[in-house]
């Protein structure tokens, strides 16, 4: 029983580090229908800038707990700053072009930022304190779970409540879903469209950098690569879940956390990336639009 509960809480782990950046994905594409592949790549620059501002403050002598909190804070608004220049420079000029030309250059906006922190860092994996104080954990789980996971969690929950309430119930997130639904009907009404998709970006571009923190913070370790891997991951989250629904990015996250946990516990780690994606195949073929998607009639 305790190895079917470590496979479990390893997949929520998973499944919450692969929401928060799927969380993103969606939200771009549920506005202009655009993949975002360089989505992972800001996801990367969050754990850079938290390491650069843990380093300098941990040189400061401040208290651990303020360093990860104002870390994680100044990696969201540069990863935001990121975002919003991505979505002028790369995808704004190409939104009334076909849709290959703007995947093209999401495509090479990732393998840019990439080349770009390899410069500026190095090839290697550096280390990334883990400053998260262990705190006192229910007895039956307590050798099972750490405080890292722990956040992980509460991030993941408070993101996607947070979202819903921001799209659901405020004037922006109103604007949002007019976007979402017909764009030239929003202009028409009055709707601000390249502040809405702005917005969007700076959202999404903003927790992928607070999972790059707390992933990194986790994992001990960070390098130019770990975006892309996690990218690829949590796209297949979102598609698993129906691209374009937040609840289903995050209920693909899980599952895809928890198929991924369970297959290498008790069948192979050598598979775990071929399990993922045969159960995205499968998926594909017997529900198209994701298990919360929902399926588009074209009118004519």
């Amino acid at each position: 029983m305790d190895y079917f509960l470590e496979l479990f809480l390893g997949g929520l782990t998973r499944g919450s580090i692969y929401a928060l950046i799927a969380l993103g994905y969606t939200m771009v594409y549920g506005i202009i229908e655009l993949i975002n592949f360089a989505h992972g790549e800001i996801y990367m620059i969050g754990a850079f800038t938290g390491l650069i501002v843990i380093s300098v403050l941990t040189l400061l002598g401040w208290n651990t707990v303020a360093i990860i909190i104002i870390a994680a804070l100044v990696a969201m608004v540069y990863s935001a700053a990121y975002g919003y220049t991505i979505e002028k420079i790369a995808y704004k000029p190409l939104r009334g072009s076909q849709r290959l030309s703007a995947l093209i250059s999401a495509i090479g906006m990732s393998l840019f930022l990439q080349n770009y922190v390899l410069l500026a860092q190095t090839s290697n994996f550096l280390p990334f304190p883990n400053l998260i104080p262990e705190f006192g954990i229910v007895k039956p789980i307590e050798h099972i779970v750490r405080s890292t996971e722990i956040v992980i969690y509460i991030a993941a929950a408070l993101v996607m409540v947070g979202l819903t309430v921001l799209i659901k119930f405020t004037r922006m997130g109103k604007a949002m879903r007019a976007v979402a639904q017909d764009r030239d009907m929003a202009m028409l009404v009055g709707v601000d469209v390249n502040r809405v998709i702005s917005f969007t970006f700076v959202i999404g571009s903003s927790i992928a950098a607070l999972g790059g923190v707390l992933v990194a913070s986790h994992i001990g370790q960070v390098n130019y690569y770990v975006g892309f891997i996690a990218g690829i991951k949590a796209f297949v989250a979102a598609v698993l879940g129906g691209i374009g629904s937040m609840p289903g990015a995050v209920l693909g996250s899980l599952v895809l956390g928890w198929t991924e946990s369970f297959f290498t516990g008790y069948i192979s780690s050598d598979y775990e990336d071929v399990f993922a994606f045969v159960f995205l195949v499968l998926i594909l073929i017997f529900r198209p639009a994701g298990i919360l998607g929902r399926s588009q009639t074209d009118k004519v």
